[in-house]
């Protein structure tokens, strides 16, 4: 199996290993509906620091069955009263959302989207998107990931819902035409109870497929997708708000801006602190190490030639001395010279009768 370590898209962006997490905010339907609201959600997604901004896309002819599109839909988050008429009530038209990508381009964000059904992927394709998304209720729709992947545009898999049994049906399918494919740990409960996130099961998802492997996450808070990216997710997608009390069933599990941020900011900060691989020593710890670790110093004024024993020795800040990790090497020795009470021991000061340990005359 060939080994995907990232993904570049035609604006060159990189996702993947090496690369800084990419940060994408779903805006999905909780616009309303409402192409100015979209714009303020974009501009406010920006201001997070996100990288992405990903749209979606129904056409509800191509996604329902008459029978589904006339059944009635009345709960408090409808916006219609049928479920065809509150779809449709939710759709940006394709000339809005070029204007959307446009835009969001000219904010130096990769704008996507997730088509549902054939008419919808052709009109997001005739955006000349360099990005797809297939949503995790569309993966086991075998003849719609077959027109993905022969788009031959990187995709984004998410797997929410799905066993691995789907999940390699629908690898086979993209990777049949092309191995530019990210996938997504997902579970598409809204919102998602933290034990049932199960983060681990990207590294089985990255060794399994051998391709980047990001998370797509549904909590309500910003914990779990912040361990996330600690755990080396190259992509993280949180579902974007600008109110959590507005009308609809995505709200409640949608960030607002200022959790956007904040998670942000912290992916950014985790990616730091897992920059160095091995135990370092680091030039600001040796200064403070200089100040609060203690050396050796004697405990009371001694005669030249004096054997010295643990009654003779004590500790004491700030370490200008021999360090209390050589105190064994200490214990034995014979004085060169008289010392004082709280003088610092220093080597050229003993008569050792063993040699000191490597690394001893500069500690």
């Amino acid at each position: 199996m060939k080994q995907i370590q990232s993904v570049t898209l035609r604006s060159g962006v990189t996702i993947g290993k090496g690369h800084p997490c990419f940060v994408v905010a779903e805006i999905g339907n909780n616009h309303q509906g409402e192409f100015n609201i979209a714009k303020q959600m974009i501009d406010e997604a920006a201001a997070a620091g996100v990288q992405g901004v990903k749209f979606q896309k129904r056409d509800s002819e191509a996604l329902l069955t008459r029978q589904g599109r006339a059944a009635p839909y009345t709960g408090p988050n409808s916006f219609g009263p049928t479920y065809g008429e509150h779809r449709a009530a939710l759709e940006l038209s394709i000339d809005e959302m070029a204007r959307l990508k446009e835009y969001s381009e000219s904010l130096g964000l990769v704008f996507f989207a997730s088509a549902w059904d054939d008419p919808s992927l052709a009109q997001i394709l005739d955006l000349d998107v360099e990005l797809l998304k297939i949503s995790s209720a569309e993966l086991v729709n075998v003849p719609l990931v077959r027109k993905y992947a022969k788009a031959d545009i990187p995709v984004i898999l998410s797997t929410g819902m799905s066993g691995l049994d789907d999940i390699d049906v629908a690898m086979a399918e993209i990777r049949a035409y092309h191995d530019d494919v990210i996938l997504l740990h997902c579970n598409s409960t809204y919102p998602c109870p933290e034990e049932h996130i199960g983060l681990p099961v990207m590294e089985a998802l990255r060794d399994r497929y051998g391709v980047p492997v990001g998370y797509s996450g549904h909590e309500k808070g910003i914990g779990p997708s912040v361990a996330a990216a600690a755990l080396g997710a190259c992509v993280v997608e949180r579902h974007f708000t600008l109110d959590k009390t507005l009308k609809g069933t995505d709200h409640q599990a949608s960030l607002e801006p200022a959790q956007l941020a904040a998670m942000v900011t912290m992916i950014r900060e985790v990616e730091k602190a897992v920059q160095v691989k091995g135990k370092v020593v680091f030039p600001d710890e040796q200064a403070a190490a200089k100040k609060l670790r203690k050396c050796i110093v004697f405990s009371r004024d001694l005669p030249a030639g004096h054997i010295l024993t643990e009654a003779d020795l004590t500790t004491r800040c700030p370490r200008v001395g021999v360090s209390p990790v050589h105190w064994d090497e200490v214990l034995g020795a014979a004085l060169n010279r008289s010392v004082k009470h709280e003088e610092p021991v220093q080597w050229d000061t003993l008569s050792l009768t063993q040699p000191v340990c490597a690394g001893a005359a500069s500690s």
